[in-house]
């Protein structure tokens, strides 16, 4: 594990201006993992862009985490049915050539 992986959880508190409670009921829904090290907070640096979606969700459409829960595994499975819907698509396009 290397720290520079890692951002403080105040940090991003400060640049998206939300609380530290609010970061801390993402992690009790189990949509993100905080990692403590030394009394401080961290979270990876590869969850910062479901992190800044949860944000918008939560702050444009003034949604707590419990529905952020919902609307972001909604999301996870539109991707995941637009993923299967595009291989599909081009399997189809395979037997369309050939006749």
């Amino acid at each position: 594990m290397k720290l520079k992986d890692f951002i403080p959880i105040v940090q991003l508190c400060e640049h998206y201006s939300v609380e530290v409670s609010f970061f801390n009921e993402l992690h009790e829904e189990g949509l993100i993992s905080i990692t403590t090290l030394e009394k401080t907070s961290y979270l990876h640096q590869d969850k910062i862009s479901d992190v800044e979606k949860m944000i918008r969700i939560h702050q444009e459409l003034n949604i707590n985490t419990e529905g952020i829960d919902a609307v972001f595994n909604l999301l996870n499975k539109i991707d995941s049915l637009q993923n299967e819907l595009n291989k599909l698509h081009n399997r189809l396009r395979l037997y369309e050539n050939d006749f």
